[in-house]
């Protein structure tokens, strides 16, 4: 194994780890500092939205052209973005402006992976590692990942809780947080220039195939799974991890450093639920694990708000995410092992951005729900709802369809 080899994989694993990082550590001060800038509950919503559907726009652009345009030069870009983004919300409050900045630029509002990063980092190590070492090296990716955002998640919480605590004003103190951000998109721009060539695609000989966005024989395989990973984001996108956040605030008038300390709690559990997917689809399947794991992650996430007090919501929502991403490493490792090396990323965007494009609307209409005191809670029974027929359509359309390492 070449040398270049050899370090690609780490730089990976240290890009996943920095962006994710500044993603948790935005996603609990985001909603609060645009509310703290004199946006409107709608307006937020609106905003997480617009920063949703760029996102999808702007990916499947990068994704769907990296197997031919270079991987490498994909990701740089992607870093190039999140940088830009950072820099804007950090200089205004300007709606117009910020919905721009959204639009065009990578900035999560969930605190979970946005931009062409994910897709084309995928397709990059399955490039690089067997079709048996697959899910258990994306399980380490997701797991990394979910332990990034939930540091990332504690210090943003408690740094505007000391900032502010000691004499900042609260809109200062968010602002810290968000040129951490920009910092972040620097710093993954710079590691990105370091990957080698070892990530692009090899055994890309047919040049002359007909293409659709990227795909040749997998187009009707990744077109049904775009449609269901789609509706699941839909569902996703009514609870992310800032209205969470913020439903915890006006339910129980929890401050920003007790909430940083809650999603520390939860991602951190998220991340050994994803570990725990290997040796659980190794004996079950790929699917199976997808499925019989999400649905009672599901039933929890509507218990959260039934629950009569702080404790017993937090418990709940710990338990929920104690088994929240066993289905994540699953699902990766599947869509790279049904579809052709030279078709990865755009197989790996194309779903990706279906999840964009069904977590877009939602927000806005979490958004109107939370500004309706009596309706403050239905999106955590829409999510759960919806994520359960996800997971029988899912079961359904995909059990007899099994990836090459299950086939032997």
């Amino acid at each position: 194994m070449s040398q270049p080899h050899q370090r690609d994989i780490p730089l990976l694993f240290s890009t996943r780890i920095i962006r994710l990082f500044c993603y948790g550590f935005l996603s609990v001060i985001l909603a609060l500092y645009l509310a703290e800038t004199g946006l409107t509950e709608q307006q937020i919503g609106l905003l997480f939205t617009f920063t949703l559907v760029g996102d999808a726009g702007i990916s499947l652009w990068l994704t769907t052209s990296a197997d031919r345009f270079g991987r490498k030069r994909t990701l740089i870009i992607g870093g190039l973005l999140m940088l830009g983004a950072g820099i804007v919300f950090v200089l205004t409050n300007n709606i117009v402006v910020l919905m721009l900045a959204a639009i065009i630029g990578v900035i999560s509002p969930s605190g979970n992976e946005i931009g062409p990063f994910l897709s084309v980092e995928q397709a990059g190590l399955s490039q690089l590692i067997a079709n048996e070492r697959r899910t258990k090296v994306f399980a380490w990716y997701n797991l990394s990942g979910s332990f990034a955002t939930a540091t990332g998640a504690l210090i943003g919480g408690w740094l505007a809780q000391i900032l502010h605590s000691n004499g900042w004003s609260q809109l200062e103190a968010y602002r810290v947080i968000l040129m951490g951000y920009a910092v972040g998109g620097l710093l993954l721009t710079i590691l990105f220039l370091n990957v080698s060539a070892a990530i692009e695609v090899t055994n890309n000989a047919d040049k002359q195939v007909k293409r659709i966005f990227g795909l040749h024989r997998s187009q009707k395989v990744v077109l049904k799974l775009s449609a269901l990973f789609s509706l699941d984001a839909f569902a996703g996108g009514l609870i992310i991890q800032s209205m969470i956040a913020y439903w915890f605030h006006v339910k129980f008038d929890v401050d920003s450093g007790t909430l940083g300390s809650i999603f520390f709690g939860a991602n951190v559990l998220a991340g050994f639920s994803a570990l725990l997917a290997v040796p659980l689809s190794e004996k079950i399947g790929l699917i199976n694990t997808m499925v019989f794991t999400h649905i009672p992650s599901n039933i929890l996430l509507m218990l959260v708000p039934l629950m009569p007090n702080l404790p017993l919501a937090i418990g709940v929502l710990l338990l929920r995410f104690s088994i929240s991403q066993m289905d994540v490493p699953a699902r990766q490792s599947y869509t790279m092992a049904v579809v052709d090396p030279d078709e990865r990323s755009a197989a790996a965007g194309i779903t990706g951005i279906a999840r964009s494009v069904g977590a877009s609307i939602s927000p806005a209409l979490t958004g109107l729900f939370f500004s309706i005191p009596g309706l403050l809670s239905v999106p955590f029974f829409l999510t759960g709802g919806l994520k359960i027929i996800y997971d029988l359509l899912l079961y359904r359309e995909f059990r007899s369809m099994k990836p090459p390492e299950e086939s032997k």
